[in-house]
């Protein structure tokens, strides 16, 4: 496995910083026209090394102003990158397929024709992947991709911090660009400008840091994807406390920041409008940058992913196998409210999902993968559909017995593994469907006549409310 890692630049000159991106804003014309031309069915079965030779004998290349071994990598990069946009789709059809009332040969038949690329040839593929697949453009002009064998690195002092060599835009022509690590990057670079300032991303063997990480557990831990916490496992312990808080106030500070932003941009064009184009100048110039407001969202970023992968690898401690919901579906239902509604929108299962990867990987747990749908419906240890209260979930059995919704969500998703009848991609209808069957057969088992009106048949797993 290969994990990535950054280093930045340390006190480069404005000189070199222009130059660097000016490159990339040339390599960045090379990245949308990839897009523009192969960026839809058009691309489907296109290398990149069909649209280097292409260019190079139409001459198109000839127009790019960087030298060869650059924009041959940006083809490259955003060949690869537009292959991922599109394999992104063919989850979702691979979905739609699944729900599809066909025999296995069918079914084995489409998922062979997707997998190769050859959905072009049936009509109804080719209209579910035009459906899940939309025609992506690039706005990308601030990156710069640097091949191996271009990587060229040294030190003016013993142990002190690393230099890059970087090629210019003339051929011949270098760039020495310090950084702030006495770590030489290798293999494949990329450069991303932001603000002044380099990033060096680059990417190395994780079998050391494997090696010297803390062993896995040796349980099976279900767990749930929280708003106010990273996770809750089976076990009733929550993990990343302080995620809700955080989201909480990013939230509310991007809204007062954006109100602010709102009324400066109504002066400014206000002001151009009278006639004033001085004040509006200023306004924008001193007040309407971008500068401030990226950094701020990268420290962000970097404090959500640090809360993450600490509340992952803490269940990783006890767990061999990590048992979760798939956290690809996408968030629906009713509105909860403006408020609510902007911070779910900030809320990053996405960062979640990549952390459960790359922790049970790197520390050789076993993920699995399970479906979520009325997982935090459903009381634990029966097939009972509750009444979900905000944060609680009461059975329907009266008692008083009420359990915490992400413990009893937890609790479902670790039970789902293996399910025979709940598959990852079973419509969530035909969920509640099973669901409230297996119920009904339940209630008619001998040894549930002898139950009482209102009491509650959970076992012995319960969490009351006045133990709440």
């Amino acid at each position: 496995m290969k994990v990535t890692r950054i280093a930045y630049s340390d006190k480069l000159n404005a000189g070199k910083y222009a130059t660097l991106d000016e490159q990339a804003r040339r390599l960045g014309r090379v990245r949308s026209m990839v897009w523009n031309q192969f960026g839809s069915v058009a691309g489907v079965g296109v290398s990149d090394r069909t649209v280097r030779d292409k260019w190079m004998a139409d001459g198109t290349a000839a127009s790019f102003g960087v030298p060869a071994n650059a924009w041959k990598e940006t083809v490259r990069d955003a060949v690869a990158d537009i292959r991922a946009h599109r394999d992104a789709a063919k989850v979702e059809v691979r979905r739609k397929i699944a729900r599809r009332d066909l025999t296995d040969a069918e079914k084995k038949h489409l998922y062979t024709l997707l997998k190769r690329d050859r959905w072009t040839d049936d009509p109804m593929l080719r209209r579910w992947m035009r459906q899940c697949w939309k025609r992506g453009h690039s706005h990308t002009t601030n990156q710069i991709i640097i091949r191996s064998d271009k990587v060229r690195t040294y030190t003016l002092t013993n142990g002190g911090n690393v230099w890059l060599k970087v090629p210019g835009i003339v051929a011949r022509e270098s760039i020495a660009v310090p950084l702030n690590t006495t770590i030489a990057p290798e293999r494949t670079l990329r450069l991303i400008l932001r603000g002044g300032r380099v990033e060096v991303h680059h990417q190395i063997d994780d079998q050391a840091m494997k090696s010297s990480h803390r062993p896995s557990g040796d349980r099976t831990i279900g767990v749930d994807k929280g708003y106010t916490e990273v996770l809750t496992d089976s076990d009733g312990r929550h993990h990343g406390t302080e995620f809700g808080e955080m989201l909480r106030i990013r939230s509310d500070e991007l809204k007062d920041r954006n109100a602010r932003r709102a009324k400066l941009r109504w002066v400014a064009n206000t002001a151009e409008k009278r006639g004033n184009h001085a004040k509006a100048d200023r306004i924008r110039r001193n007040n309407l940058g971008t500068v401030k407001k990226h950094r701020q969202d990268r420290a962000w970023k970097t404090r959500v992913r640090d809360t993450t992968y600490r509340a992952v690898h803490a269940v990783a401690d006890d767990a061999a196998v990590i048992v979760a919901e798939d956290l690809t579906r996408r968030i629906s239902g009713r509105s909860l409210g403006k408020n609510t509604n902007r911070r779910l929108a900030a809320w990053t299962k996405g960062v979640t999902a990549q952390a459960l990867h790359d922790v049970s990987e790197r520390r050789g747990s076993s993920l699995r993968l399970v479906n979520p749908a009325y997982t935090s419906q459903v009381i634990p240890g029966t097939s009972t559909l509750g009444r979900r209260a905000g944060d609680r979930l009461h059975c329907p059995h009266g008692g008083g017995v009420v359990w915490q919704a992400d413990h009893a969500a937890a609790i479902n998703i670790l039970e789902r593994d293996g399910d025979p009848d709940i598959s990852l991609w079973t419509p969530h209808k035909q969920v509640k469907q099973i669901i409230q069957e297996r119920d009904r057969q339940r209630s008619r088992l001998p040894d549930q006549d002898s139950n009482t009106a209102g009491q509650c048949r959970c076992g012995e797993r319960i969490i009351r409310s006045d133990q709440q």
